[in-house]
């Protein structure tokens, strides 16, 4: 592709066909093949999709599409259909039978199968509930084009944000607008994208690099995965944006390879934009050349650290290097570099076609835009959303969410991941930005939000996410190598009921000293979940200590179990229930738990419906 102008025919072609499909009243399916969608089921709906319209001999009047995730993990697998002149309508939870009947009853008579709807009667997709309090930028393509084909992202503008700046604009001109817009970095602490471009634009050396930090290694976030699945091209034209400003040739996405869907549409969207001049040498004609590859990460948490991420593309262990000098300056093998996550290079393409005022009027003032977050734990609707900066958490829960599972009361939000913190029901109103969950703790990291509700053990969760982050540590310094297993030490302790007084302020020290000593942000941000869950929750560590009991009733040491004589009926459900064999009694008779066969499971207090069996 030599030029804006054949860019442009491309568009108008798929524009052209688009228009004589509405013109010959030619239906759409699209079935979402996310991974979330793939776990569930999506590639049986996809073939029962195709067997059917065959069946019913519609084949020459729907095209059938496979997209990305649109969000609404929690109903998938989810299929589209829209008919030219009608309202597109959403099926959720679609099995290959369902599936089948869809295609006959919507399709073939016009009648939408009502029982599987997520949106009624001409109710718009981006007015559905989940949807409303929304703002998609960077995932407004996600779910609504074949990710598999370049043409379909061109017909939404696609790599016209590319043509802009090499065409139309100065290198230094793309980088004042990213400056001015206020993006700052989606993978951690949210440093100025703009600032970052610029440090690297200003080295003299001829050989820079630009990579994508699409590792993802926070438990619970999938938010880089469903971009790089359902909307691959917008990073590849960001990226190169971005070698533009810098004066880069080559680019690398980091990608873990737990993520095989996304390594391989990644790997076609590069393969089909070198095919089109949009990578590689002279870019639309221009004197500007640009190629990206993949690397795969091997699911080391601690390459999500800039310095270590960039060792292991080097070939290397992947370890963090002392700072100054900043990547920026010296990088990926000792020249000018950037790293920026998939979220913010997505933002990218945006900010150059609508320009940096209209970025910049959405969010707060220090955060502008949008943020994504991978809504996970006992929340009902599980998913990704993508609200404006500034949404508070109570809309994020009760709003998007759909509220907690099972009518459960609220009780924390993990934000950040294991590098964050525990965000309390006394900040649900609390609007959330960089700054304002560093004020109460936390941090917004890469954007995973776990929910946790009445029944969580935050002494617990606090141990868990220490666990995770100390069994990742590289082990290069001692503060996190140690420190962090001496903290893990005490927590545990504390979980088995052995834990004493003057535990509590040990922590705090061994946390304050980690966070001062450690040599990168793994090791400076691990003791955040403690913190967090301390500053919030102390009474449960009081209880843990003190008390010898977990008010959650999660920590199995410092349970124990019994039967109230008066309550129980003799019906023998937790007997027969019991996967050990530690209840006994006879029928219609009141029953004993023998405690030392007693593995402390919980069954016999789930499965008890005159809440006979009491757990302390």
């Amino acid at each position: 592709m030599k030029s804006i102008q054949e860019l442009m025919q491309i568009k108008e072609k798929i524009e052209n066909v688009a228009a004589e499909r509405n013109k010959r009243g030619i239906a759409t399916i699209a079935v979402h093949m996310g991974t979330c969608g793939i776990a569930n089921g999506a590639l049986n709906v996809l073939s029962a999709v195709e067997e059917e319209l065959k069946l019913q001999k519609l084949t020459d009047k729907v095209a059938v599409i496979k997209s990305g995730c649109p969000g609404l993990c929690f109903d998938e697998p989810l299929v589209t259909v829209s008919i030219p002149g009608k309202a597109s309508y959403i099926y959720r939870k679609v099995s290959p039978e369902n599936a089948k009947k869809i295609v006959a009853q919507h399709i073939g008579n016009n009648q939408p199968v009502t029982e599987w709807l997520i949106n009624a009667a001409g109710e718009k997709f981006e007015e559905i509930n989940y949807l409303k309090y929304q703002k998609r930028i960077v995932l407004a393509n996600c779910g609504f084009i074949d990710p598999e084909k370049i043409e379909e992202y061109i017909a939404r503008d696609g790599y016209f944000a590319l043509a802009k700046s090499i065409k139309e604009m100065q290198p230094a001109d793309v980088i004042d607008i990213i400056k001015k817009s206020g993006l700052r970095g989606r993978g951690g602490a949210g440093f100025p994208t703009g600032m970052k471009w610029e440090f690297a634009y200003k080295q003299n050396n001829p050989q820079k690099y630009v990579l994508c930090n699409a590792d993802e290694g926070d438990p619970g976030a999938f938010m880089d995965r469903s971009v790089l699945e359902g909307d691959p091209h917008s990073v590849l034209e960001a990226m190169a944006i971005a070698g533009y400003a810098i004066g880069s040739n080559q680019g690398y996405i980091y990608v873990r390879a737990e993520y095989p869907i996304a390594v391989e549409r990644v790997g076609n969207a590069i393969k089909q934009a070198r095919e089109m001049g949009l990578l590689g040498k002279n870019i639309l004609g221009s004197d500007f050349s640009f190629d990206i590859d993949i690397r795969l990460g091997a699911g080391a948490f601690v390459c999500g650290e800039e310095t270590a991420l960039m060792t292991s593309v080097e070939g290397k262990r992947g370890e963090p290097r002392y700072r100054p000098p900043f990547p920026a300056i010296a990088g990926l093998w000792g020249k000018p570099t950037i790293l920026n996550n998939v979220e913010t290079y997505a933002n990218i393409h945006h900010i150059i076609l609508k320009g940096w005022e209209w970025f910049a009027s959405m969010g707060t003032e220090k955060s502008k835009g949008t943020k994504v977050f991978a809504l996970a734990g006992k929340i009902n609707n599980t998913g990704l959303i993508e609200v404006p900066m500034g949404t508070t958490l109570r809309t994020i829960l009760y709003e998007i969410g759909g509220g907690i599972q099972n009518g459960k009361k609220f009780k924390a939000a993990q934000t950040g991941g294991p590098s964050g913190g525990c965000i309390s029901a006394e900040n649900l109103d609390t609007p959330i930005d960089y700054d304002n969950l560093i004020a109460i703790g936390s941090m917004m990291g890469s954007g995973g939000l776990i929910v946790m509700d009445e029944n969580t053990c935050m002494v617990d969760i606090a141990r868990f996410f220490l666990e995770f982050t100390q069994d990742e540590s590289c082990g290069k310094c001692p503060p996190c190598r140690i420190g962090t297993k001496r903290m893990l030490e005490t927590l545990t302790r504390i979980t088995e009921g052995k834990g004493k007084p003057e535990d509590l302020e040990n922590l705090r020290t061994l946390a304050v000293t980690i966070k001062n000593a450690s040599f990168c942000g793994l090791g400076q941000t691990s003791p955040n979940p403690v913190l967090s869950t301390m500053r919030y929750f102390m009474n449960e560590y009081e209880a843990h200590i003190h008390d010898r009991t977990c008010p959650s009733g999660i920590c199995k040491s410092l349970l124990n179990y019994s039967i109230i004589k008066e309550k129980c009926t003799g019906c023998g459900v937790c007997s027969r229930n019991c996967p050990v064999g530690a209840i006994s009694g006879k029928v219609k008779e009141p029953h004993v738990i023998d405690a030392e066969k007693c593995t402390k499971c919980g069954t016999c207090f789930d499965k008890c419906k005159f809440k006979a069996i009491v757990r302390q």
